[in-house]
């Protein structure tokens, strides 16, 4: 099998896979993640494996898009004063799926990136 082909059948296992989880992710509410494995014929374990290796491929593709760093200009408006110890700093609120998280200058970008990495895989 040539390169070429592999390539071809590695991303359309990928869609298929990608479909599945788009399935099992709009399963109906109170249904486990096992029992629609269990209904479509695959493990939980093989599940996971398949979400993994979409979200790998996705942010892989991602990456190769988007600049290694973007700058978002965020007008002065939209900075808030808040109250932290009683030491007042200025920054951004990030309110999402329940969370609220305050960025200032000084807020480390990769504890931004894990923090909200966490948010987007809350369920």
């Amino acid at each position: 099998m040539s390169s070429e082909t592999s390539m071809v059948a590695a991303t359309f296992r990928l869609q298929e896979w990608a479909a599945q989880i788009k399935e099992c992710q709009s399963r109906p509410a109170g249904m486990s993640v096992a029992r629609w494995c269990a209904d479509n014929g695959i493990t939980k374990a093989n599940y996971y494996y398949r979400l993994r290796r979409v979200r790998k491929a996705c942010l892989e593709h991602i990456q190769k898009e988007i600049p290694a760093q973007q700058i978002v200009p965020v007008e002065p408006k939209l900075l808030q004063q808040g109250h932290k110890g009683g030491n007042e700093q200025r920054g951004l609120d990030i309110s999402a799926k329940g969370f609220s998280v305050h960025v200032t200058g000084s807020t480390s970008m990769a504890l931004l990136a894990a923090v909200l990495e966490v948010i987007r895989n809350a369920e």
